[in-house]
Parts: C-alpha cells; sequence; structure tokens
C-alpha cells in the first residue's frame, strides 16, 4: 500500500526504500528497537519531531505492517511485528556503518542532552550499583542553565531521568563538557582517559565513581570497531 511518493519500480530494493528511507522513519525504529512503546518515550528519544509528524510515521509504519499499536491503561502502546522487529540487523548496520565511516568530530557538534541522557539511562547497568536508592547528578557547565543538569535514579533494576532536581541527596557528582560525555558514550574515549586529561570530574561515593565505566557502558552503535579509513 502507498502512503507516500513511489518510486515506481517493482523492485524489493525500491519497495523497502519506500518505508524505511522516507525522514524520521529509521530514528523511530531505532527508538522501537531500543524498547521504548509509548508515545511520550519515543518523542524523548527523537526529540526533534513534531508530534503530529511521528503521529503519521506511526501511522505509517502500522499500515505497512512494521508496527502494531494497541490502547493500554497509559495511552497507545506499540509494538514491533515480525516484519519489523527483522529489521533490528540492518538498522544495528546501519549505526555501525555510522560510527564506522561518518566523520565522527563533525556529527559531535550535533549534541542534544536529552537524547544523550535519555539514551544512558535505557542501557544503563545497574548491577555494580549499591541496591539502596543512587542519584547521580550530570553537570554540562557550557550549556544553557536549563539544560546543564540531569540526574539519574538508581533503585533496584530501575533507573529514572529527570530534567529538574528529584530532591534527592546526590550520591556522585559529574561535571563534564556534553562533548566529553558523548565522546565515553560512543567508545571514542572511556572515563579514565577523561579523567586524566581532566575534562572529567567526579565527586562523591567513591564506589560509585570507580565502577562509572561499567554502570555507565556504552551506546550500542560502540560496540563495532572503527574501521581505518
Amino acid at each position: 500500500m502507498e502512503t507516500k511518493a513511489s518510486y515506481g519500480q517493482f523492485c524489493p530494493v525500491a519497495m523497502a526504500a519506500e518505508i524505511f528511507c522516507t525522514r524520521w522513519t529509521a530514528l523511530i525504529l531505532r527508538e522501537l528497537l531500543c524498547g521504548s512503546t509509548r508515545f511520550n518515550d519515543l518523542r524523548r528519544g527523537v526529540p526533534r519531531i513534531s508530534p503530529t509528524l511521528l503521529s503519521k510515521r506511526l501511522k505509517e509504519l502500522e499500515q505497512a505492517g512494521v508496527i502494531a499499536s494497541r490502547t493500554g491503561t497509559g495511552g497507545d502502546e506499540y509494538q514491533l511485528t515480525p516484519a519489523g522487529e527483522d529489521l533490528r540487523e540492518l538498522v544495528m548496520k546501519l549505526g555501525f556503518w555510522g560510527q564506522n565511516w561518518v566523520d565522527t568530530q563533525k556529527s559531535l557538534k550535533n549534541l542534544d542532552p536529552s537524547l544523550l541522557m535519555w539514551d544512558m539511562r535505557r542501557n544503563l547497568d545497574p548491577t555494580p550499583i549499591p541496591p539502596r536508592r543512587c542519584t547521580i547528578q550530570f553537570h554540562y557547565p557550557e550549556l544553557p542553565l536549563a539544560r546543564q543538569n540531569w540526574w539519574l535514579v538508581v533503585e533496584g533494576r530501575d533507573v529514572d531521568l529527570c530534567g529538574v532536581d528529584p530532591g534527592f541527596e546526590v550520591d556522585l557528582y559529574v561535571e563534564c563538557s556534553l562533548r566529553t560525555m558523548t565522546a565515553i558514550w560512543m567508545g571514542l574515549t572511556n572515563v579514565q582517559a577523561e579523567l586524566n586529561a581532566g575534562r572529567l570530574e567526579m565527586t562523591g561515593d567513591k564506589l560509585l565513581a570507580g565502577s562509572m565505566q561499567k554502570w555507565l557502558g556504552l551506546s550500542p552503535f560502540a560496540r563495532g570497531e572503527r574501521l581505518s579509513a
């Protein structure tokens, strides 16, 4: 079923591209593959898309049989169908290709603290963190005041992200530039290297500080080795 401009070719590549290659679609699929199911969570992962366009893209994906929706107690939820799940390898390989071949230094200019923190929140591994509630504050001093501070609140296996002070005592305070934290997250550097270079500072719980690289982890797209040009 055509939902947008067609290439007009009976070709598997053309037919797939009509679904996959529209603007924002690959990023929406990335979010769904990472576990987001609700509209607001999808928006947090793709913050620059308008609600109207996100709704449109979700309807197109549902019409194409890539996702299915259902109405739950908290609103509509979206799940990948087998056809959508079958796109996982394609989306991951696209990310690895970007990590391997796109000029990372140029793309580091396109930084978004909300997207970075949201990605960190859903990939955080609480295993090395004490079983009590732990609050970790990240401070990016070069950003506008309203976007400088972010809090991850970890309690057991639950991890919450707050853009305003949750009111809990801070166990670990982390300060660096957004560029530095993004580079750590993407595997371009590591926590210890940035500490040694003076680009990263941590104060507070020594256990949390010492295990940061373990509980922080890496972006899923940082796991492939960058190829030589």
